[in-house]
C-alpha cells in the first residue's frame, strides 16, 4: 500500500510512478515540491510535483533530503 498523505511532506526523497509509466511501473526519484492530492489516502499514492517538475504518485518515502 501506497504511504498516506501524513508520511509525505516537502524536502522529502520519494520513488513516485509518472502517468505515462504506470503501466511499466518504472519508479523515477526526487523530492518533494508540492502535495496535489488533497484526500487523507489514494489507492494508487498520492500525487507530488518534483523539484525537478516532474509530477506522479508515491509509490516508496527514501527519506530526507541532506
Amino acid at each position: 500500500m501506497p504511504p498516506s498523505r501524513a508520511q509525505i511532506r516537502p524536502g522529502l526523497t520519494v520513488d513516485i510512478v509518472q502517468k505515462q509509466e504506470q503501466a511499466t511501473g518504472r519508479l523515477t526519484r526526487g523530492v518533494v515540491a508540492a502535495l496535489l492530492t488533497k484526500s487523507p489516502t489514494h489507492p494508487h499514492g498520492i500525487k507530488v510535483r518534483l523539484t525537478s517538475g516532474q509530477v506522479g504518485r508515491v509509490q516508496a518515502v527514501v527519506g530526507t533530503e541532506g
